[in-house]
């Protein structure tokens, strides 16, 4: 679990920075013609930093639970072996 660690900051580390820099950008476009709302971009990000946070939360517990059933297989396998002899 701790290799996930670094993914799971990722949403933190970047969306601040990512969402300023693409406020600036939407309002640039919303001069040059856009007819989209830079808030409702922004809420859109939200939404979408939400969604890759849940996302990675299940991945990271997919991956666990895949560990686990891997040493539990090791474990089984072991045991077999110890009766076979």
């Amino acid at each position: 679990s701790t290799a996930n660690a670094p993914e799971d900051d990722a949403p933190n580390r970047y969306s601040r920075t990512d969402r300023t820099a693409y406020s600036r950008y939407s309002r640039d476009a919303n001069s040059s013609g856009t007819s989209i709302p830079s808030n409702t971009l922004e809420k859109r990000i939200e939404e979408l930093e939400r969604e890759l946070a849940k996302e990675r939360q299940e991945n990271a517990r997919l991956v666990k639970m895949a560990q686990d059933k891997e040493e539990l297989i090791g474990k089984l396998k072991e045991e077999i072996d110890l009766l076979n002899r």
